[in-house]
């Protein structure tokens, strides 16, 4: 199978252009498949082709070819410096010169004529040429329209008709390139977010490398204030991480020996030693920066379907035009007046608002949420997210914390401490998933452990040991029945918090009750408001898809506010469980941690995992990824993609509305070139300004 090869693309400036030039590079004998992604500025392609083939490929519209690895840093030219806004002014000067002179009635017309054409001269130089090599082609896109349309307005004497167009275009560029390059922004933020270099102890000397040159195992020195280069463990050090660039917390992360730190993420108080876990290229944030790229080139099916049509739109509008020029005069109407009715019509046929309606918008979407750290891999994740139903829920670790608690510790008030110190002592040589649990609990207590002996584990019943000459027992409470006689309201008391949904265990010194512990998964503090905002956004059903027996489930799920409990499941029974949700609700999303429930986030509308930061099979295999593994991000993403919905409709309704309304204007004979212009250039910076306001979009 052929390798596909990378390049990033300078100067591109509409989604025409791309467009086209992705046809010119597949169009190269020795390439099989290409595909140029607007939004990221990037061309792929499987075959062989030397930069100079692919340069030439571009050459219609300047696009320039470079390395994938390249990382310039573009300067920031001021306003009045930018090519397209000087040639605009000049433009525009000169239409009002010639304005002036028409004006006021100058014998000589000339000079106004003369001055017209230096500014269609002046505005138009490198559409014409474009223009004219599609014109020889038959390559009827939006710049051959407007060659046809303005030197057939020249000929027919309305010059400066035509130099009104030419300035009209002018600026319509000009906004369009400002506009694309704020689109842009969110992927040149993610690129610059890791620092290019780094101090590295090698052999005892500290260097500063280019981060292309340091290998795993390196060990990093990270200074307080500074970015952390690359991804790795803490060696040594402590200190608080602002990770806001990779996981969209605001909150600094404390980190410490064997916690993991991410590339692009700053240091703030203390000075760390990091060892290399990953080379430049396999860090998160590489990882970030190609899902969401190669996010941008997949075509939702808004855009498809805006595609197929412009590619039939197009020479229906040719054809109009010609009908509109010559059907009229041929039945004795004035052929002056209809050719120009017709060049008015090739105008604002221009289907350029419509084709980029659709991928501006997914651009702005995708680029917003990985700045909150929400990663969304594709326009057709985005637009389903939008049309999503109903949402099922993992219940431990999504729902829940994905680890126990205590909740509950009952003992006699003088003898709580002593209780849990003995306790915690049995606990700490317990192998049980929730000793773990207890332990800590205590140890916030302030218990101390105490010498343990003649410790044993029985299966199905807990753990005994030695504390201090008495034999404690921790277990269930049938075991504790077994043991001693338990008071009635403690029996009534453990039951009450069985049906709350939590572990109950009892503890027996010698043959004395004398204590109960309550542990349980706890709910996330944010679930209960999540499920609230949902519902508020539209989403008209959440079910709770679990392992668990059913009373924990519905203890978790009434606090939540989850109506619908699927309860004892096994992984076949949720991947049948959103089947069945599917055929009922049409699209139905399901929230998991992107590595367990793998058949039902597949067979699922859209997959969400937690946590997809550092998780390497999360950030794989789900559609999108929550990288806090912070539950708040779902009603944004679900705020963000529903918006994007709204806008990417009202954006084709403004593309094709303004260019309806202006071709009705041909039935009085109202439609003027300088109507056409604005229609087409108002419903491109419509639908641009349009899909801009996402940017606004936060959590």
């Amino acid at each position: 199978m052929a390798s596909k090869t990378e390049y990033r693309l300078e100067n591109l400036s509409c989604a025409n252009c791309a467009m086209k030039f992705e046809n010119n590079v597949r169009s190269i004998p020795t390439v099989s498949e290409a595909t140029v992604n607007f939004g990221a500025s990037k061309l792929s392609f499987t075959g062989d082709a030397s930069i100079a083939e692919l340069q030439a490929a571009g050459a219609f519209d300047g696009i320039q070819v470079v390395p994938l690895s390249t990382r310039k840093k573009e300067p920031k030219i001021p306003f009045f410096k930018r090519k397209e806004n000087i040639v605009t002014i000049l433009s525009l000067l000169f239409v009002i010169a010639g304005m002036m002179f028409t004006y006021w009635d100058v014998p000589h017309p000339v000079i106004a004529t003369t001055l017209f054409a230096a500014a269609i001269v002046i505005g138009g130089t490198g559409m014409f040429i474009t223009g004219i090599k599609n014109l020889v082609r038959l390559d009827f896109d939006m710049k051959t329209l407007m060659t046809i349309a303005i030197i057939g307005a020249a000929i027919i004497g309305e010059w400066q008709e035509a130099a009104v167009v030419v300035f009209l275009f002018a600026v319509s560029e000009a906004l369009e390139a400002y506009s694309m390059n704020k689109a842009r922004q969110s992927i040149r933020q993610l690129m610059d977010i890791a620092p290019t270099s780094a101090l590295v102890n090698r052999h005892g000397n500290l260097v500063e490398l280019p981060t292309e040159d340091i290998q795993v195992g390196d060990i990093l020195l990270v200074k307080p204030g500074q970015k952390i280069a690359m991804d790795g463990v803490v060696k040594s050090g402590r200190s608080t991480v602002n990770q806001a660039a990779i996981t969209g917390e605001a909150v600094p992360v404390l980190k410490q020996m064997n916690d993991d730190v991410f590339a692009g993420t700053l240091n703030e108080e203390g000075a760390l030693e990091v060892t290399v876990t990953k080379l430049v290229g396999d860090t998160t944030i590489a990882k970030i920066i190609h899902l969401v790229e190669d996010a941008q080139a997949e075509k939702a099916p808004s855009q498809k379907f805006v595609d197929r049509f412009a590619k039939y739109y197009t020479p229906i509008i040719i054809a109009v035009a010609f009908l509109v020029a010559i059907v009229p005069p041929l039945l004795g109407g004035d052929w002056q007046t209809w050719i120009y009715q017709g060049l008015a019509v090739l105008v604002v046929g221009c289907p350029c608002a419509l084709v980029v309606s659709t991928p501006v918008a997914i651009v702005t979407a995708i680029g917003n949420a990985a700045r909150q750290g929400v990663l969304i891999k594709g326009g057709v994740h985005l637009e389903e997210m939008g049309r999503i139903q109903a949402i099922a829920f993992d219940k431990t670790g999504t729902l829940t914390k994905g680890y126990p608690e205590v909740t509950d510790f009952i003992a006699a008030e003088g003898e709580k401490l002593a209780i849990l110190q003995a306790v915690a002592s049995v606990e700490s040589m317990s192998q049980h998933p929730l000793a773990r649990a207890i332990v800590d609990y205590a140890e916030k207590q302030g218990a101390v452990l105490a010498e343990l002996r003649n410790f044993q584990s029985v299966t199905s019943k807990g753990a005994v040991g030695e504390v201090d000459g008495k034999m404690v027992y921790v277990g269930s409470m049938k075991w504790a029945e077994e043991l001693t006689v338990l008071p009635l309201d403690i029996k009534q008391c453990a039951e009450e918090m069985q049906v709350a949904g939590k572990s109950v265990m009892a503890v027996v010194v010698n043959e004395t009750f004398k204590a109960l512990i309550a542990v349980t998964d706890p709910l996330r503090e944010e679930s209960k408001d999540v499920i609230r905002q949902l519902k508020e956004v539209g989403i008209r059903h959440t079910v709770m898809l679990t392992g668990d027996d059913e009373r924990t489930a519905e203890a978790i799920a009434k606090v939540a506010g989850v109506t619908d409990i699927r309860a004892g499941l096994m992984p076949e029974d949720k991947l049948t469980a959103v089947k069945g949700l599917i055929g009922q609700y049409g699209r139905v999303a399901m929230v998991g941690d992107g590595i367990n429930d793998a058949p039902a986030l597949a067979a699922s509308s859209i997959g969400i995992a937690m946590g997809g930061a550092g998780a390497d099979a999360a950030l794989e295999t789900a559609d999108i990824a929550l990288m806090a593994d912070d539950l708040r991000q779902l009603p944004y993403t679900m705020k963000l993609s529903r918006k994007t919905l709204q806008i990417i409709k009202e954006n084709i309704m403004f593309a094709l509305g303004l260019k309806i309304v202006a071709l009705l204007l041909i039935i009085p004979g109202w439609l003027t070139l300088w109507i056409a212009i604005f229609a087409d250039m108002g419903a491109t910076l419509l639908v641009v300004l349009n899909s801009l306001r996402l940017i606004r979009i936060h959590k």
